[in-house]
């Protein structure tokens, strides 16, 4: 046996169960299919309950003190608020959205597991999985062969695991694409707000980032590879503040991609487990993805750990059963923002009222700020 717990892939939900593991002083070893320094920096928000997880490991804090602390969440409609969220009042020791890059969540992951003995196997990628009684066997693309008790998936949209395990995943594909930017701005842009304005051209995100940039996410029906400076002024220009406009001085990074909404049938198929992207993917409206598979790995990790420690094999079939009506929870409230955002210029009127109606409502209010903080998680677990 090489290892108790094989990890595919060492994204944030990969290097989270290894650390959970290796802290509890099980034997795991994690590969991902990617160079060094490969990785793009998709996600950029942590909310309150993932940092509560990770609490334990030694991680939260070291997160909190690089990141930017930002109290409030609102919904626009230009430079209309239609709902304010605010987290300043959450019964939590992280009572804000914290904005960092996943490159930077990733790096100090990946600092935490190396300081319990830990490293990532790179550039390594699973191509074959026989299972049977007592463990897996996993084969690599170079030819090794490595035996485990326990296989963890946690390789993303495209999942070699879930895949060879013949795990459904149900779902569909946003008809939109979705661009990805960090810029440097300049004009109406509050430093301490996420923002989700509203606009019959699609939704767009602003954030701020550490160093004076901005995470700006946005649906368009078609965009360029890699969007430039004109494309990205323009997702302002049309969607974001009017009275005072932001401008672009400067494109750090860009990316566009295609976003699916699907859960696995199943995280669980023997000595076969899924967690993060490789169990759920979504749109990225209200930042739920990467703080999900996070929150996943933790369940699992530390499911598995007492099941190698002896206690009954049960406890991973409690954690498929809980975390999967979690992620259908996610993706629900992902794509209600979605569709509220892109409502047609017809219905935006009503919209708008009925949404600024609801949001002077401190019920709704608290309701949307336990929901997109994921405290509301917190006994599900």
């Amino acid at each position: 046996m090489n290892a108790e717990v094989l990890i595919a892939g060492a994204g944030p939900a990969g290097l989270t169960a290894a650390i959970v593991l290796a802290q509890r002083g099980r034997q795991v070893m994690i590969v991902d299919a990617q160079a060094d320094g490969a990785n793009t920096s998709r996600a950029a928000v942590v909310h309150a309950r993932t940092l509560e997880v990770l609490e334990p490991y030694d991680v939260a804090h070291r997160l909190a003190a690089h990141g930017i602390h930002t109290p409030v969440f609102t919904i626009r409609d230009r430079d209309k608020v239609l709902v304010p969220v605010p987290f300043d009042d959450l019964p939590t020791a992280y009572p804000y959205t914290l904005m960092i890059s996943q490159a930077d969540t990733e790096a100090h992951l990946l600092a935490r597991l190396q300081e319990l003995g830990g490293k990532v196997i790179r550039p390594a990628r699973v191509t074959g999985i026989e299972q049977d009684a007592d463990g897996v066997t996993a084969t690599l693309d170079d030819g090794r062969h490595i035996r485990a008790a326990y296989l963890i998936g946690a390789d993303g949209l495209n999942s070699t695991i879930r895949q060879s395990a013949g795990i459904g995943f149900t779902g569909g594909t946003y008809a939109e694409s979705f661009v990805l930017a960090d810029v440097r701005l300049s004009g109406g842009v509050p430093q301490n707000e996420v923002i989700l304005y509203f606009s019959p051209a699609g939704l767009v995100v602003l954030a701020p980032l550490p160093g004076g940039l901005h995470r700006i996410v946005a649906t368009v029906d078609e965009a360029p590879e890699q969007p430039g400076i004109p494309f990205v002024q323009h997702l302002l220009d049309t969607r974001g503040p009017e009275a005072d406009p932001a401008r672009v001085q400067e494109l750090i990074w860009s990316s566009r991609f295609r976003v699916h909404h699907r859960i696995a049938d199943t995280y669980r198929q023997g000595r076969l487990l899924l967690a993060g992207d490789a169990a759920h993917v979504h749109s990225p409206a209200g930042g739920q993805g990467m703080n999900l598979g996070i929150d996943d790995a933790v369940q699992l990790g530390e499911a598995l750990a007492r099941v190698l420690d002896g206690e009954p094999d049960s406890l991973l079939d409690s954690y498929a059963a809980t975390r999967r009506p979690q992620a259908e929870q996610v993706v629900a409230l992902a794509g209600r923002l979605t569709a509220l955002a892109t409502a047609a210029a017809g219905r935006r009127v009503l919209r708008n009222l009925v949404l600024a109606l609801a949001g002077r409502i401190p019920a709704v209010r608290t309701r949307l700020a336990w929901q997109l903080s994921g405290l509301n998680r917190r006994h599900a677990s």
